[in-house]
């Protein structure tokens, strides 16, 4: 069983971090349970978490909105998701990976995050371990994207 308190520094973090990097106020929307950690959007950060807490948080969206974040991130309009466009994206997920890993640490926990990767590309399922996940749905006013946590104490 998902853990509240593996959770809830993810929305904080995401929150907060989004709030600052892109200037708008997210929503959140209902939250839903998942039995693995698997996306099929078009465009995701993956991050890692080891110690104490371990297993992978995703960050997904379509294209069009990773171009919008990009954008807006960088300050210049994004016309092919680039590089520089998924450098933009990978920081944003690695951020409030960052921020969330000062929270659990707050907490209590002792962990850690792996560099983020991304990975991008329609029909692309990407799933990891067998530990249940919970979707938190964002929308932003660059548009909708989803953070699957899918996190377990180490035995």
């Amino acid at each position: 069983m998902m853990k509240v308190e593996y959770i809830n520094p993810f929305v904080e973090a995401s929150f907060s971090v989004m709030e600052m990097v892109l200037g708008n106020r997210p929503i959140k929307g209902n939250l839903a349970m998942q039995p693995a950690t698997f996306t099929s959007q078009q465009c995701n950060v993956v991050c890692g978490v080891t110690g104490q807490v371990q297993g992978q948080v995703i960050y997904g969206m379509s294209l069009q909105v990773a171009d919008k974040i990009a954008t807006t991130m960088l300050g210049q309009p994004i016309k092919v998701f680039d590089q520089l466009a998924a450098s933009a994206i990978a920081e944003l997920g690695n951020m409030i990976s960052g921020n969330a890993m000062s929270k659990l640490s707050d907490a209590g926990f002792i962990c850690d995050i792996t560099p983020p990767t991304i990975i991008r590309g329609t029909n692309v399922k990407i799933s990891t371990l067998s530990i249940p996940a919970i979707v938190i749905p964002i929308t932003l006013e660059q548009g909708e994207l989803s953070i699957t946590v899918g996190l377990q104490g180490r035995k």
